[in-house]
């Protein structure tokens, strides 16, 4: 006879019992489990849709800058020291309007010198033209001779001859005295300035650009792509980058056929058609122009997900009822769409909402289909 924990003795119809009650719940127990384990897998929502290649016209903006369609560089003609600049960038000059002068002083001197040798060629000249009379009554006497008179004929030849060269001379000394003082030949704005006064400047060198009134251009840095893929004489609408609700149409004037060495782009201007008076010059805008349409795969920038270091997306499976990964390469996106170059092809159903709770293999149930 056993004994139970008081001492006192433990009946067999208990033990009997206890046993079948811990077999009962053993039982149990592993019934339960089987239940967990026949439990179905989870079946996520998602929306997906079907890839279709479609003629693809995507809408590029740049940025540029308002500029005249002509700029001209006001410069001197001859060297010397800069000694006034009447205008600064963002005065309005007139046809005719002093700019800037240079020191006149060795002009002025190269003036008065070929003034005195005028001078003295026109008293060679008189002399000339009295000794060529003289000679002219005496050889009619034959007081002199034929070849006295002849002599008397060249001289006074040479004397013409010098008075002209002279007179010449001192054309170009007045000239350069009249080209120490720079006039405006256009009508504009000044836009940049060059040296300052007491500065020795160069002939040709620019001492003030100017803007010409009339046509303006909004001059943009294109990439080679863009400038390959714009359709010719394509329409161009620009708008301030501070007011975009201010807008101009364009057309392309000039397109560089030499890229930029540094950044590669090309330097494309477009002349604005009645532009606004906000329009102003150095205002900055964008322009934005539609690409020519070429075939193209599209999906929603939401269907993208990083895997191995790439880019993927997940399709699905109609058969099966899952979804796996596929990797993809990107050749241009913008906020919403990205376009694909390789990866997809037309029929393939791919997950555009969802992506970050899948898993390869995993079962889903489709929300909505659409075209992409």
């Amino acid at each position: 006879m056993s004994s139970n924990l008081s001492g006192g003795p433990i009946d067999l119809s208990q033990k009997k019992w206890a046993t079948v009650i811990t077999l009962a719940a053993l039982t149990l127990l592993a019934s339960c489990r089987n239940a967990e384990d026949a439990a179905p897998a989870e079946v996520r929502p998602v929306r997906v849709t079907t890839i279709e290649t479609r003629a693809v016209g995507d809408v590029v903006a740049l940025t540029g800058r308002v500029q005249a369609q002509t700029e001209i560089n006001q410069s001197f003609r001859i060297d010397g020291r800069l000694i006034e600049r009447t205008v600064d960038v963002g005065d309005t000059v007139r046809p005719g309007q002093l700019l800037a002068r240079l020191d006149p002083q060795n002009e002025e001197s190269g003036r008065q010198a070929a003034r005195a040798q005028l001078v003295a060629a026109q008293a060679q000249l008189v002399e000339a033209r009295n000794n060529h009379q003289r000679m002219r009554d005496l050889v009619a006497e034959n007081a002199v001779s034929r070849a006295a008179f002849d002599q008397a004929v060249a001289l006074l030849q040479t004397a013409e001859s010098q008075v002209e060269a002279v007179r010449a001379n001192l054309a170009l000394a007045e000239n350069r005295l009249s080209y120490t003082r720079l006039f405006a030949d256009v009508a504009g704005v000044v836009t940049s300035r060059g040296p300052e006064p007491g500065e020795v400047v160069s002939a040709g060198r620019m001492v003030v650009q100017v803007a010409r009134e009339g046509s303006r251009d909004a001059v943009f840095d294109v990439p080679a792509q863009v400038k390959d893929s714009a359709p010719r004489n394509s329409d161009i609408t620009v708008a301030l980058v501070d007011d975009p609700k201010v807008t101009a149409a364009g057309k392309v004037r000039e397109v560089s056929p030499r890229a930029d060495p540094v950044t590669g782009t090309f330097a494309v201007r477009v002349q604005l058609i009645d532009p606004p008076p906000t329009m102003r010059l150095g205002s900055t805008v964008t322009g934005s122009v539609k690409l020519d349409a070429v075939p193209a795969i599209q999906v929603p920038a939401a269907a993208l997900v990083r895997a191995d270091g790439g880019t993927a997306v997940w399709v699905y499976d109609a058969t099966a009822g899952t979804v796996s990964l596929r990797s993809i390469t990107v050749l241009g996106s913008n906020a919403t769409m990205v376009q694909v170059a390789s990866g997809l092809n037309n029929g393939d159903v791919v997950v555009v909402a969802g992506v970050q709770a899948l898993r390869p293999g995993q079962k889903v149930r489709l929300l909505e289909t659409t075209q992409s």
